[in-house]
């Protein structure tokens, strides 16, 4: 049967594509942002205890209270920031399925959405999903600084909102306190939403600190910040978010999320509201992986691969430009086939397929699995 697909050029993600290479040529699998190590002991023992305790039906469509008690209080303690659990707080089955949720719930046919590029691949095709007309604002390389100028050019009487994400996702670019001052003085007066895509707001290196739309009441009172536990507790597998919105975005983001999926898994919820009251299981974050990032520099710092700036998330651009010419895909695919190691390249996340000769490694990985990746890399 023949389909008019709402999404007629999209297909298998990249990140499924170098994954499956990878695992199909036993190669060191630095595509994919998920670490290779193992979650706490202690994380894994508390799930086990509420399931055996019963905590195995559903959760409350918003989440568990005393999860969503325990992000208040921790976004409270770091960003001084107050918000209401039983109205501004919704626990999602990952932070995708809370940017799905974010978005389709604002955006309307012909609204226009705002993002900057190189940028997550998920955005794009909520936007068109909701009817909505993504506008592309480049991120400038190498630095991938945000040109306030061309965004005030993008924003138009249609603009509904403006997606951000930082720490960012694949360039390790972060927000700056300029920023915010830019972003503040652009949108207000203006009926302009943000989602704020801040899954990496633990994994910020060298002292930065990290530009939450939380931290700013002015920002904060239209914004939809979106987290995740999966990157700060390496439990990418359990696919557990959050979304904060004030009441009335909150309102309109939980009447997606109900027939999305309704609930999250109850266990995790609870082995979560235990685990995250102690400060300690998520303060240590940015040290443990600025020292990978500093290991896996360190490593190659005799290939022929030049690194770009790294601030934040678990991902290290390189550019291989001393190498060859080949469009970033294609080396991609042979690095993976003849080297045995997988990266992503950077251009799959443009819309114009945008080539800067960069790729992204993950190295959320344990220090052998560096190693013996660095050890290829500095042979190329």
């Amino acid at each position: 049967m023949e389909i008019d697909s709402k999404l007629p050029d999209v297909g298998v993600t990249i990140f499924a594509v170098m994954t499956a290479l990878s695992n199909e040529n036993n190669a060191i699998n630095l595509s994919q942002g998920f670490p290779d190590f193992d979650v706490s002991p202690e994380l894994v023992a508390l799930v086990d205890r509420h399931m055996r305790a019963g905590h195995n039906q559903y959760a409350p469509m918003q989440g568990i209270l005393p999860l969503r008690e325990a992000i208040a209080d921790k976004v409270k303690q770091l960003y001084r920031a107050t918000y209401d659990p039983i109205t501004e707080m919704t626990v999602t089955s990952g932070a995708t399925e809370a940017l799905f949720c974010a978005i389709t719930s604002v955006v309307k046919p012909g609204d226009e959405v705002v993002m900057f590029e190189p940028a997550y691949d998920a955005y794009v095709p909520v936007v068109r999903l909701s009817g909505g007309i993504p506008v592309f604002v480049p991120l400038h390389h190498p630095s991938y600084h945000i040109d306030w100028r061309e965004v005030r050019r993008a924003i138009t009487a249609r603009t509904r909102l403006i997606i951000l994400n930082s720490p960012h996702n694949p360039t390790g670019a972060v927000l700056s306190a300029e920023d915010i001052s830019e972003l503040i003085g652009l949108v207000s007066k203006t009926g302009v939403l943000i989602v704020s895509d801040e899954v990496y707001e633990h994994i910020i290196f060298d002292d930065i600190q990290h530009e939450s739309m939380a931290c700013y009441p002015e920002l904060a009172e239209r914004s939809f910040v979106i987290s995740s536990f999966g990157k700060t507790y390496h439990t990418t597998g359990w696919k557990v978010g959050y979304c904060l919105a004030p009441p009335s975005l909150t309102r309109e983001f939980q009447k997606i999320h109900q027939f999305v999926n309704f609930a999250t898994s109850t266990p995790v919820q609870h082995a979560y509201a235990e685990f995250m009251r102690n400060p300690g299981t998520y303060s240590p974050l940015a040290g443990f992986y600025q020292a990978k990032r500093d290991f896996f520099l360190s490593l190659i710092e005799s290939s022929r691969f030049r690194p770009i700036d790294c601030r934040g998330t678990y991902f290290q651009l390189l550019d291989y430009s001393n190498i060859t010419d080949e469009p970033d895909i294609a080396f991609a695919k042979r690095m993976t086939l003849e080297h045995g190691v997988a990266a992503i390249p950077t251009s799959v996340f443009c819309h114009n397929g945008s080539d800067q000769k960069v790729l992204r490694f993950c190295f959320a990985k344990k220090d052998e699995t560096l190693r013996a990746a660095a050890e290829i890399l500095s042979r190329i």
